[in-house]
């Protein structure tokens, strides 16, 4: 790995703040931001549209190699060229990745993706399987968890900002269901790394977890134009 570049690696299950985090980081930092949950949910919306079941993990996975996904530095969603970044934000669209994340071979035909994404720059990339599988040699790596509680009204307030009815119980019942899946499949399940920092989110703003993050990059890094 080029010395020079620098990878922040954020995981933790869904809720528990990784987006926003993520993205206020790399803006500090001065690093591109990137989202590997918005890969998985665009093969999934080509899936939907194409009425590809979530069960036939061969299509699933012809569709994830010839899938063309760009992740723009506004933060916008690619899929062939569309922009899909509202379009994924939808909860069957969410549910349905859930599914497609946890196909080997679509986990593969991304790793390879997200991976030469960071070839040539620092970056500060968020999921599941970072620290774990993605980039294991990442200098940062972050686990950021919370109350599950806490994590379903967060995501009941996410949905119901781009217009979506949320009940935020049924949102707990498929946020219980989405970590099962993330934490048992046999490809790349969702766990902290040995060498990751745990961060409980519940109850802090995002002002305090992006003050915790940057205090483990200091600590990790030594390139003085990091440590800002």
């Amino acid at each position: 790995m080029n010395d020079k570049r620098i990878i922040v690696a954020i995981d933790g299950p869904a809720g528990a703040g990784k987006s926003t985090l993520a993205k206020r980081v790399a803006a500090k930092l001065g690093f591109i931001y990137i989202n590997t949950g918005a890969m998985y949910r665009a093969v999934a919306l080509w899936a939907l549209r194409l009425r590809v079941a979530t069960s036939d993990m061969h299509r699933l996975e012809r569709l994830a190699q010839e899938a063309d996904i760009a992740l723009t530095l506004e933060g916008r969603v690619l899929l062939n060229g569309e922009d899909v970044t509202e379009a994924i934000g939808d909860a069957n669209v969410a549910a349905a990745a859930s599914e497609v994340s946890a196909v080997p071979g679509v986990r593969r035909a991304l790793l390879s993706v997200q991976r030469g994404l960071a070839e040539r720059n620092s970056v500060v990339m968020e999921g599941r399987d970072i620290g774990s599988v993605v980039f294991p040699q990442a200098q940062v790596k972050i686990f950021l968890d919370a109350d599950p509680a806490e994590r379903a009204r967060r995501r009941a307030r996410e949905l119901e900002q781009r217009g979506q009815a949320a009940d935020v119980e049924s949102v707990a019942g498929e946020m219980s269901q989405r970590d099962l899946r993330d934490r048992t499949r046999a490809e790349a399940p969702l766990v902290q790394a040995p060498d990751a920092e745990l961060i409980d989110t519940t109850g802090l703003s995002p002002e305090q977890v992006e003050d915790k993050i940057l205090q483990v990059v200091r600590a990790r890094v030594s390139n003085g134009k990091v440590a800002q």
